[in-house]
């Protein structure tokens, strides 16, 4: 009788745990990377960036106007395309209020988009394929960098103004970029967090003209670079652990050694807002929750097709979006543990 109830008390949390996602079709091939604006008068917003050239706008989450016979929307639901790239798109940021969106492309350039009307307003030209693009929160500069091994720092005030310039070298050798983001422990936006293909996580100086002031050694390429906004921590997934630093220092606060996921080829990792929770996937087909305290799995879900590309959570935490290589993004419910 023991047995039988455990067995059915296991059902019921399986059960529980198990879920149907919201898919958001619309892309053709897979899945780089996933971003959500803050919430805004107008809600929340999400972009995402794809081999298949078009960037997406989307809903991020549902708002029911009917009552008052306004639109209404899904979490997911398409608003527009950034239609201009002629390679993959790596990465796609926007602003925290979604004025302002930038794409890193494989055609060698950046784009700055309206995000509100869609309008392609500048192409900033590079010399080899961009992989990382990310605006300060004002979007008045924006940062860049891939596989020239170079970091470019460009004001957006004047787009047709030379970027200024700095290298990510080891031993006198080019390095080629995957993430740089603005330091957001940092209020000015005076250092720049990078992650590169040699494992190697720096953190510079702009001020210093590009000096390197601290630096880790990850031992396998940095997939996936995340600065919390709700807390003094930066994500890391690099080779088949999620780790987790202060910003401010590049002390290591946790590390977990993933069982059933690596990130040598693809996939990511996001920090849940409260800080007792983390989802990462990359590697096989499978969405996994993690306890930030322990490493220990705590839900598993299975609705892509292709290997995880990338996962965020929304700035409340209430849900999250994971991106594959099946072309599609799902958005799935954060369950309580009340």
């Amino acid at each position: 009788m023991a047995d039988a109830a455990a067995a059915a008390e296991a059902l019921r949390d399986l059960q529980e745990a198990t879920q149907i996602p919201i898919v958001c079709p619309g892309h053709t091939r897979e899945i780089n990377n996933i971003k959500f604006s803050d919430d805004t008068p107008d809600g929340l917003f999400m972009v995402s960036g794809c081999s298949d050239k078009m960037p997406m706008l989307r809903h991020g989450d549902a708002f029911d106007g009917s009552a008052e016979g306004g639109a209404s929307w899904g979490a997911g639901d398409w608003i527009g395309t950034f239609a201009g790239h002629r390679g993959a798109v790596w990465t796609t940021t926007i602003d925290p209020m979604c004025y302002v969106a930038a794409t890193a492309s494989a055609d060698c350039s950046v784009k700055l988009w309206n995000a509100t009307s869609g309008d392609e307003t500048a192409t900033l030209l590079h010399k080899s394929v961009v992989k990382t693009v990310d605006l300060t929160d004002d979007a008045g500069s924006c940062v860049s960098g891939g596989y020239s091994g170079k970091l470019s720092i460009w004001d957006l005030n004047r787009p047709d103004a030379a970027a200024s310039e700095f290298s990510f070298m080891e031993d006198g050798a080019k390095v080629r970029i995957l993430h740089a983001l603005w330091d957001r422990s940092e209020p000015n936006f005076n250092t720049l967090l990078v992650g590169a293909e040699n494992g190697r996580l720096k953190k510079f100086d702009v001020r210093a003209g590009g000096e390197c002031v601290q630096e880790v050694e990850l031992g396998a390429a940095v997939q996936d670079i995340e600065a919390s906004k709700a807390l003094p921590q930066l994500t890391v997934a690099a080779g088949n652990t999620v780790t987790f630093f202060d910003p401010t220092t590049l002390a290591e606060l946790k590390s977990h050694r993933m069982k059933a996921i690596n990130f040598r080829n693809e996939g990511g990792a996001s920090l849940h807002p409260s800080g007792d929770r983390f989802i990462a996937g990359g590697g096989d087909l499978w969405v996994r929750v993690f306890d930030y305290e322990t490493g220990k799995e705590m839900e598993c879900h299975k609705g892509h097709h292709g290997p995880v590309r990338c996962t965020r959570y929304t700035p409340k935490g209430d849900h999250y979006a994971t991106g594959s290589e099946d072309g599609t993004i799902r958005i799935w419910k954060t369950v309580s543990e009340e």
